[in-house]
């Protein structure tokens, strides 16, 4: 604990450091801010109904991600999700279309045209996401609107208020990765899922000691201790990796030598990152979309699709992390580029010969990897609906698993990698006793 006090004094000592981490906090509340700030024209008193559709199931992740903004009408309810969804979409495009395949090998100015249609994306998905969200408002809460205003005329402002809200995010992320510390869109998501902890730990606390069949205090030290085990699993994925070995050929330059020296080629474990929950969990949303509501008569298919704690709903889930894992990492990793270009430096892994056989090597190594990496991903993502298994309350138990806890693992690791690297280069001790934060770096949340 001293040395840990230690360490926040010098990250305060250091006027750069200091001013980055007082950006970080200035943004991050400056959104929380606005998460709060309803819609003009809606009654927040009459949202009851919109904040237990949010309650549990599907739709509390939506909630999740926005950091209660969803459920409160709030200005910033669409969230930062529609520039996730818009750049997953410029991902994809980038593996398949030749023209953002150019692109992306053209550099800086490459990455700035991707940015731009990124952006103009980001709005198009926004003016279909609002209205949606409108027409869900003015179900749930019809009551809400203000006397004297119809539906019809509120949804073309709100619409561009909820828009403007968005991009007012995602401006607010990229202020915090140029002038504060980590990934800003990154961290704005981690705020929003960590907002709903403390609330969620309060009623997870009540549960365990007012109900007589809860368990009481050792089943919350039970339940807090297989929290804190699934969040170590979590970090080994994060940062598992798999060297190999690159040897550089020796070559003359005038009267000078260069390379001859050994490297590593770090294949990550959890080379897809969190894409593979999100795509399984879009694809999981299907059901909602099909039915809008869960009806008494629906059929016990449609019900088990819809509850995302039912043994089916969890089978397909399993399923389809998997096939989107090895599918994600299949276009994201090219062996067939990484053999050309370690060929290009004069490179080659010893005891493979280069070309071909160099490219046959890494597909194999990756093939192997990803295959208990996927079974990892698929477990942890399951971990809310065995949580619930030991009557963890809803809110709580999305800290156990999925998308949430791998965010918030990749995130923090990565802010404190980068905080820890301005400590470095003024040869003060890092975060961590070893004086070093483990791993080459975190996971981004998209």
């Amino acid at each position: 604990m001293k040395k840990f006090i230690e360490t926040l004094k010098n990250c305060w000592k250091i006027e750069d450091l200091r001013q980055r981490l007082l950006v970080v906090l200035l943004f991050t509340a400056i959104y929380r801010f606005g998460s709060f700030v309803v819609l003009p024209g809606i009654n927040p008193s009459m949202l009851d109904k919109l904040q237990s559709q949010t309650a549990g199931g599907l739709m509390s992740l939506l909630d999740m991600f926005s950091g209660g903004a969803f459920s409160n009408a709030s200005m910033f309810a669409l969230g930062i999700m529609p520039y996730i969804s818009a750049s997953i979409v410029m991902q994809l495009l980038a593996v398949a279309v030749p023209y953002f395949q150019k692109l992306q090998r053209e550099g800086e100015s490459g990455h700035k045209k991707i940015n731009w249609y990124t952006r103009w994306l980001t709005v198009a998905i926004l003016l279909f996401q609002a209205p949606a969200y409108l027409l869900n408002l003015k179900v749930q809460a019809t009551q809400a609107l203000a006397s004297g205003i119809s539906w019809t005329v509120f949804m073309i402002p709100a619409t561009i208020i909820l828009a403007a809200g968005s991009m007012f995010i995602l401006w607010l992320g990229e202020r915090i990765t140029d002038k504060g510390v980590g990934n800003g869109i990154s961290l704005i998501i981690m705020i929003g899922i960590i907002a709903r902890l403390p609330q969620a730990f309060v009623q997870e606390i009540g549960s365990r000691f007012t109900a007589i069949s809860s368990g009481g205090l050792v089943m919350f030290i039970v339940e807090i201790l297989i929290l804190y085990a699934v969040v170590c699993a979590s970090i080994l994925l994060v940062q598992g990796t798999r060297k190999v070995p690159v040897q550089y050929a020796k070559r003359l330059v005038g009267n000078q030598q260069y390379g001859g020296a050994r490297q590593y080629i770090p294949l990550k474990l959890f080379a897809a990152n969190v894409m593979p929950i999100i795509f399984a969990q879009a694809l999981m949303f299907i059901p909602l979309v099909v039915v809008r509501f869960q009806a008494e008569n629906s059929s016990w298919l449609m019900r088990s699709l819809m509850d995302n704690r039912s043994l089916l709903y969890n089978c397909i889930y399993v399923v389809l992390i998997v096939a989107f894992t090895y599918f994600y990492t299949a276009i994201t990793l090219n062996p067939t580029q990484m053999a050309e270009d370690m060929k290009r430096n004069n490179g080659f892994i010893p005891g493979i010969k280069p070309g071909k056989d160099t490219a046959d090597y890494i597909d194999t190594i990756m093939s192997r990897i990803t295959f208990p990496g996927s079974f990892f991903i698929a477990f942890i993502a399951v971990m809310p609906a065995l949580a619930h298994l030991l009557n963890v309350q809803d809110a709580f138990s999305q800290f156990f698993g999925g998308t949430s806890l791998l965010i918030l693992v990749g995130v923090v690791i990565d802010t404190l990698q980068q905080i820890e690297s301005h400590l470095m280069m003024r040869h003060y001790d890092g975060l961590l006793n070893s004086g070093r934060t483990r791993g080459r770096g975190g996971v981004s949340a998209y």
